[in-house]
Formats: structure tokens, sequence, C-alpha cells
């Protein structure tokens, strides 16, 4: 099989920098819309170093179909055999493409709900328990979602994932020691004003070792701390259902107030799945200095370089301010001067200001000219 030496790159890249696959280990491979010849590549790279792969194969019209009829023992079910079959894998590698990044949308709220919460155990155990990554594949609909064509977006998507993360290091290590010692945040922008405290949870830096594209760093706000309000200007896709200009209101940490245009009681469902959804579970800083624009792809658009993402819902347990939920919703917002600018102030220090850090330290970390 003649095979796309983009393809190769990238899967030298995953196997090797991202997971660290070693001679003996077992690597699991969930491949959902993608061609055959990039599940031959990765299969071929696993083996090159004396690991084990093995194959999922997900198709989303067969996802959306579980899901519109999903049931709670189904679910319970899927859980515990994926449970299983992780306590097995030393890594996993997933590659999510879709046709339609809307085609979930029309699956009722309350089965979204269901899914999702018996299922956190099986994703808890992924996340805490494997050496693991996470791409999108870059399919003619991500295309037309980000404004280009497909062969421009190709090159954009294997540009950004190839990316020398490695490189980001020195100056995610540098944010991260600052935010470590930091307590009292301050985030100031267009219709945006937070108060909140990170005092005690540590910052974590991401450079290309779970999700790809990648170039953040986060920590959580203490759970009761944030105050004040937040307008997220990158577009969003959750659950199937896009949202635009997504607006909350906080009091001791608490979502008090939701907006979203049109979109209101579809953002207020979310935001009551369960006692957890009205808190914060991450602070981050978008660093990537090559994603400039958001394409409604979160896994590109949170690392957008001079942005933050305030998150609703679950903490992750290496950032933990105790908050629980199934929902994890990672909402953008880009404070670069063209997106109307913004500053950020720990303990009182001006940090960032319209998407640029200040210190030459982090000069690395800013979105490139």
């Amino acid at each position: 099989m003649t095979i796309d030496p983009r393809y190769q790159k990238l899967a030298k890249q995953l196997v090797h920098y991202s997971c660290t696959v070693q001679a003996g280990e077992k690597v699991m491979l969930d491949l959902a819309e993608v061609p055959d010849a990039l599940g031959v590549a990765l299969i071929r790279e696993i083996r090159g170093v004396g690991a084990d792969p093995l194959v999922r194969v997900i198709h989303t019209a067969l996802n959306k179909e579980m899901l519109t009829g999903a049931t709670e023992s189904q679910y319970e079910l899927i859980n515990e055999l994926d449970v299983a079959q992780f306590k097995a894998m030393d890594a996993y590698i997933a590659f999510r493409g879709s046709h339609n990044i809307a085609e979930l949308s029309s699956v009722p709220a309350e089965n979204m709900k269901l899914a999702m919460k018996a299922l956190r155990p099986s994703m808890n155990e992924r996340v805490n328990g494997t050496k693991w990554v996470v791409l999108r594949w870059p399919t003619p609909a991500m295309a037309q979602q980000a404004g280009m064509s497909t062969g421009d977006f190709e090159d954009y998507f294997f540009k950004v994932c190839t990316y020398d993360y490695a490189s980001l290091l020195p100056g995610m290590e540098f944010l991260k020691a600052l935010m470590n010692k930091t307590d009292k945040v301050e985030i100031k922008g267009p219709g945006t004003h937070l108060t909140f405290s990170i005092k005690d949870i540590p910052a974590i830096e991401c450079c290309g070792l779970r999700n790809i594209p990648d170039g953040e760093v986060f920590t959580a706000p203490v759970k009761d701390s944030v105050e004040g309000v937040v307008s997220y200007n990158a577009p969003s896709i959750y659950q199937g259902i896009a949202f635009d200009d997504v607006v909350l209101t906080f009091e001791k940490g608490k979502i008090v107030g939701a907006k979203a245009g049109q979109k209101n009681a579809a953002l207020n469902r979310i935001l009551d799945s369960d006692e957890g959804s009205r808190y914060i579970g991450e602070f981050a800083l978008g660093v990537n200095p090559v994603i400039q624009q958001p394409i409604r792809d979160i896994l590109f658009d949170e690392k957008i370089g001079g942005s933050f993402h305030f998150t609703p819902g679950q903490a992750y347990e290496v950032a933990d301010n105790g908050n629980r939920s199934q929902v994890h919703w990672d909402l953008v917002c880009m404070q670069t001067e063209a997106c109307g600018g913004g500053e950020i102030y720990f303990d009182g220090e001006l940090i960032r200001k319209n998407g640029l850090f200040l210190a030459p330290e982090l000069a690395s970390l800013n979105p490139a000219e």
C-alpha cells in the first residue's frame, strides 16, 4: 500500500514523541472515519518499536444510531468493556473524523447525558491509566467550517500537527512556574471581567503529549472563587450543537447566568446536566503560535495563541479543584488585538496584553506574525 509521507511523519511523531511507545507495550488505535492508509502507517510504526497494536474502528452513523436509542444498561455494558480494554493498554492513539460536525445534533439531549455519564469511568481510566493522544482528521467538512479549500486545510492540518512541540517547552515551563506561584487571577476584555484564585492548584504544560494539535498551560480555579462575567468570542460545537457568543456570569464560583443568543435553552440544558456543570473545572492559556483563527473545532481552537479557555464542568485530576461533572466544555476567548484585546493579571501584575506575553522568557509563546 502506498502511504502519504505526511501520514508517516505524523505516525512517527505520535508513536515516538507523544506516546513514547516502548517494546512490549500494547497500544489501542481508535479510528473514526479516517483513511485505512493512516491506520496502516500507525500499525507499522507501532510494530516497528516492538509493540502490539489493537484497532477499533468507529463509524459516525452507527454511533449516532446507538446514541439515538441509548439505554442505561447498554452504555453501562459498553463502559464495563471499555474499562477492561483500557486497563490492558499502555497507550491510546485516537483519530476522530466526521463528515458533518452537526451529525449528532438530533440525538435527544437526555440520551447524550445518559451516555456521557455512563462512560465517564472508562474515560477516566483512559486518561489516567494510559499514555494517550487524540487528534481530529482533516475532512472536507472541517475545511468548509474553517473557510478553506480541502487541500489548503490538509496542508494546514499537517503543518500544525507535526509542529516541533518540544520547542515550546522552555516558555511553557516558565509560564507553569509563574502560574504555580500565583494566587489571584484577573481577566479583562470586551464583555469580560473575571476574578478568581488558582492558589495551590498545579499548572500543567501541554506540548504534544496528549492532544494534537497542542499548546496550552492549564490549571483550575479554586471552585468557589470565580466572580464576574466572561464573554467567549470563539464559536463552539458541543453535543452536536453550534454555539456562538456564549456569555456566563458567576457568583461564588457558580454560573448564575448563561446566554447564547437563540441557543439559551440548549446552553442551560447542558449547564443543568449535573451539580458540577455550573462550576469551572479548568482555566488555560492557549499558546500555540501557529494557530490563530477558530475553526469551530475545540482541539484546535483551545490552543489559539493569545486565547484562554474557561471550562464548565469536570476538573482534571492532575489539576484538581474537586469539581466533578459529566460535562467538560472548553469555551474559548481570544484576546488578540484583532479580536478586541484584553488583559490578564497574576497577583496584580500584567502578564499578557492583547494576546501577547510581556516577559521575554515567554516570547516564544506569542502568536506568530
